[in-house]
């Protein structure tokens, strides 16, 4: 199954040193059932795409509970065995859950797929966001139009061998 783990850039500069992802278990996304009917869709890649885009608000979320981390969203794909992941377990069907899964970890940084980061030139509008996503949390329509911003900007997507260069 692929998923797509939410991190930040440090979060990554992490995993590269230490070789895997997180001790377990991970948080991250899929193509789950509530995200097939959420999605209404059948194709895979847009599925899929929209799991990555799960894993991007994550990844924001992740931006928002810590200022000090360089304003880029991160998401790695990585490729694991179905029996490693759990769909899922703890919210059921909160809509803010869609498509979360748990990964019995670590995950290794071998198994991962591409690595998804925003560009230098996102920074402004991903801070924006994450300094509003609080507010948009609670219902703020031009607060969530700030977050919906971040969306403007397509993840880049690097190679794993790519890694000591991103980091």
């Amino acid at each position: 199954m692929r998923v797509y783990v939410p991190l930040t850039l440090s979060g990554l500069a992490e995993a590269h040193r230490a070789g895997k992802l997180g001790a377990g278990p991970l948080v991250a996304h899929a193509v789950t059932p509530a995200l097939r009917e959420w999605y209404r869709s059948d194709d895979m890649e847009e599925l899929e795409y929209a799991a990555l885009n799960r894993a991007a608000l994550a990844s924001l979320r992740l931006l928002a509970a810590d200022a000090g981390v360089a304003r880029r969203r991160v998401v790695v794909a990585a490729d694991v065995p179905d029996a490693a992941v759990e769909v899922g377990p703890d919210r059921g069907t909160d809509p803010a859950a869609l498509g979360e899964v748990r990964v019995a970890g670590p995950l290794p940084l071998a198994k991962a797929a591409a690595v998804h980061v925003d560009s230098a030139d996102a920074e402004a509008d991903v801070s924006a966001a994450a300094e509003a996503l609080a507010a948009a949390d609670g219902g703020d329509d031009d607060a969530q139009f700030v977050v919906e911003g971040a969306d403007d900007h397509e993840l880049l997507w690097y190679a794993t061998q790519e890694l000591p260069n991103l980091v």
